[in-house]
């Protein structure tokens, strides 16, 4: 076990280190095009820093290890929204523009509540599970936030001052580096987290929610608090809400296309909690101080989140 727990550290590190590779690369290629930094944060960042749970969820699919899909998928989420947000706005408040707060938090609440809905739907499927059907239904939606983001990109009149002279063989160097390490990293973070909960007697569900979670969920703390030290608001949420959108979009609804995946109702508690915390931070958005995450309000997000990852612990001691 000691041999499976040093894997999944390694298998982290290589998801990290490649993530961040693979961001750096498409964000100096992004940047040379003269993207906004919110729309790099919420479609190549957040794709970049979205990537390990991707390729952590098409190993555990093809293995098929349910639980690890959607305990992943639903606790980045969760760890993304209380812990990274909460911390990033500790850090400092987070001023967002008004297309975020009335466009892009919403949307992802939206897209929640259709989660819910679908993955316990009986009335098309006939089963609670997420099926290939819904999956494809999920990747269409996708699709119509992408182009939603590039109706936002031509009518963004935001100029990037700062010029890039990295090397376009440089740039595509770390992008296909960052890939490899990303594949690499999923399949030993999956296979000895697994190991890990049988020898410990803990369930898949709870590895995937927590372990699983925070740890493919580390590109986007990294990416987020240094935006926020920077003073970045942009890219700070940008990255989160995006995120957010491509995990339940993106990730599950390939993940669906590959394997219908079985669910599990008690992840439904997991899910509610999702949703409150969007709404709480639509909430934060739309009142106070408009457009605003402030200090008091993150500590509200993070301090949850502990006792939430607190109470998941206890269930299974």
């Amino acid at each position: 076990m000691i041999l499976s727990g040093l894997l999944v550290i390694l298998g982290f590190a290589a998801l990290i280190f490649g993530a961040n590779w693979m961001v750096n690369g498409a964000s100096a290629l992004a940047k040379r095009y003269n993207v906004s930094d919110l729309a790099i944060g919420l479609t190549i960042v957040a794709f970049g820093t979205s990537a390990p749970e991707l390729i952590v969820n098409i190993v555990a699919s093809l293995k098929g290890y349910s639980d690890i899909v959607l305990g992943n998928i639903i606790g980045s989420n969760n760890f993304n929204l209380f812990i990274i947000l909460g911390l990033a706005g500790l850090i400092f408040p987070i001023k967002v523009q008004t297309s975020t707060a009335w466009k892009e938090i919403p949307i992802s609440l939206i897209i929640t509540v259709i989660l819910i809905f679908l993955i316990n739907d009986l009335v098309f499927s006939g089963q609670t599970s997420f099926s290939r059907i819904e999956g494809i239904f999920m990747l269409v939606l996708f699709g119509l936030f992408l182009f939603y983001v590039f109706k936002q990109l031509k009518s963004d009149p935001q100029v990037q001052t700062e010029t890039y002279e990295t090397s376009t063989a440089k740039i595509w160097g770390l992008i296909v580096i960052g890939l490899a390490g990303l594949v690499v990293g999923g399949q030993l973070v999956v296979l000895n987290s697994v190991s890990i909960a049988d020898n410990l007697g803990i369930s898949e569900k709870i590895i995937g929610l927590t372990i699983v979670a925070a740890g493919t969920s580390l590109p986007e703390l990294v990416t987020s608090v240094i935006a926020a030290a920077k003073k970045n608001s942009d890219i700070a949420i940008g990255n989160v809400i995006g995120s957010n959108i491509f995990n339940i979009l993106l990730i599950l609804g390939i993940n669906a296309v590959i394997k219908p995946i079985d669910f599990n109702p008690k992840f439904n508690l997991d899910l509610y909690i999702l949703l409150g915390g969007t709404i709480f931070l639509l909430i934060a958005m739309l009142t106070g101080q408009r457009k605003k995450l402030d200090s008091w309000e993150a500590a509200i997000l993070f301090g949850f989140y502990i006792f939430y990852t607190i109470y998941l612990v206890s269930k299974e001691i």
